[in-house]
């Protein structure tokens, strides 16, 4: 097992040894990791996920980091063209972009983790824009005429991406950010290619957005780091970074968009300010400690759901299958018996394969529909809105359990 991934006791921006733990989940599959429906079992990889607190740096992350082979392979299934509010989202930060900075067309926009394209699918007509993925999902943007090398971000392409295209008026690096090991060595590598007066330009979950709303489900190996404005700036002072702007957004269940730039480059907005000031006041070990109190009252809560239903012989199926579902799943023990299928909407790469870690299969959503059981689990219950609008649309009448942040369910 240990060739596979390395436990850590010090914190991942600061280096000290000052780490405190804030909850485990116990061992949990790396949430991409897919087996084949009908394939014959074979071992499958846990790995042990605890949730820790940097008193140094106000940074949250786990100690236990997975080989990025095995969380990002090439075979990697996730789009996110496929779900309508980060389209929405990459759009809204292509505006925000055009009205904070003179851009040029000779500009170059490089996106780290560009995935298919989503993002920078919105810059190429009017930049010169590159991507940077190691998963084969990236040939999906070089189709759409997006320039993208089929590479992980490292030293080594970071200095091939300098030679064959020079420095970056602006650098990407949305839901991977938090996702790279050393982060050190990540920094070093952005301003590698980033221009003297450009603009670094992150997203990642946010800590108080995971606090706030129990979404336990975001913790997964894949997400070494849960940042909140405070880490940030601490990791940004040690390179010559300030924050210049930031907002929280609402992709993936809340997460916080930060622009820096070399300091005295550019002035500083007042958002980053008010957000900085409220987490001063609501980042410590108290709500934290609740945090690990109320994930525990929230699973038993959700398992009475289920169990309550299951004693009347009425089926649930589950309804999508993202990266937090997988979390959500295991960490409840959830079985085919309890919840029979996943059902996913029609082209999804998932489709085919059973859930990380169990015998649950993930299907087409035609499923659903033909089938109709009494209840669908919306695994992506941060989308639920737009899930239920949806799935009434195409003729579900059944009722919806909505899993976090508190159990319940819903017959609109």
């Amino acid at each position: 097992m240990e060739k596979f991934s390395k436990t850590i006791d010090r914190c991942q921006i600061s280096g000290k040894k000052d780490l405190k733990t804030i909850i485990s989940l116990g061992f949990l599959p790396p949430v991409n990791k897919l087996r084949k429906i009908n394939s014959l079992s074979h071992e499958s990889i846990f790995f042990p996920t605890d949730l820790k607190y940097s008193k140094s740096s106000k940074l949250v992350q786990l100690t236990n980091i997975v080989d990025k082979t095995i969380l990002f392979p090439k075979e990697y299934p996730y789009t996110s063209s496929t779900t309508k509010i980060l389209r929405e989202n990459f759009k809204e930060l292509y505006n925000e972009c055009s009205r904070l900075f003179d851009l040029s067309q000779n500009d170059l926009i490089i996106d780290i983790g560009s995935n298919d394209g989503n993002l920078l699918n919105n810059f190429k007509n009017n930049h010169k824009v590159l991507g940077i993925t190691p998963e084969d999902i990236g040939k999906i943007a070089i189709k759409k005429g997006i320039k993208t090398l089929i590479k992980y971000f490292d030293e080594k392409t970071s200095k091939y991406v300098l030679k064959k295209f020079g420095k970056a008026k602006i650098v990407t690096a949305t839901n991977v950010f938090a996702h790279i090991e050393d982060v050190d060595k990540l920094m070093k590598n952005i301003l590698r290619i980033l221009d003297n007066d450009g603009i670094f330009i992150t997203e990642s979950h946010y800590l108080v957005s995971l606090i706030k709303t129990l979404q336990y489900d975001t913790i997964y190996h894949e997400h070494l780091r849960y940042y909140s404005l405070q880490s940030l700036k601490y990791l940004f002072d040690k390179y010559g970074l300030a924050i210049i702007h930031a907002k929280k957004i609402p992709t993936h269940g809340g997460s916080i968009r930060v622009y820096a730039a070399q300091k005295g480059k550019f002035k500083i907005l007042n958002s980053a300010k008010k957000i900085s000031s409220y987490e001063k006041k609501y980042i410590n070990w108290k709500n934290l400690n609740k945090f690990k109190d109320d994930v525990i009252k929230s699973k038993l809560n959700l398992y009475k759901i289920l169990s309550g239903i299951k004693e009347k012989k009425q089926k649930i199926y589950g309804v999508g299958a993202p990266s937090r579902a997988s979390t959500l799943v295991n960490y409840l023990g959830l079985t085919n018996e309890i919840i029979e299928n996943v059902c996913e909407i029609e082209g999804s790469y998932k489709i085919g394969n059973y859930m990380p870690g169990t015998n649950i299969p993930i299907v087409s959503e035609k499923k659903l529909f033909k089938e109709k059981p009494s209840y669908a689990l919306l695994l992506s219950w941060h989308i639920s809105d737009e899930l239920i609008f949806n799935l009434r649309k195409k003729g579900y009448k059944g009722k919806f359990i909505i899993p976090l942040p508190t159990p319940r369910v819903v017959s609109k």
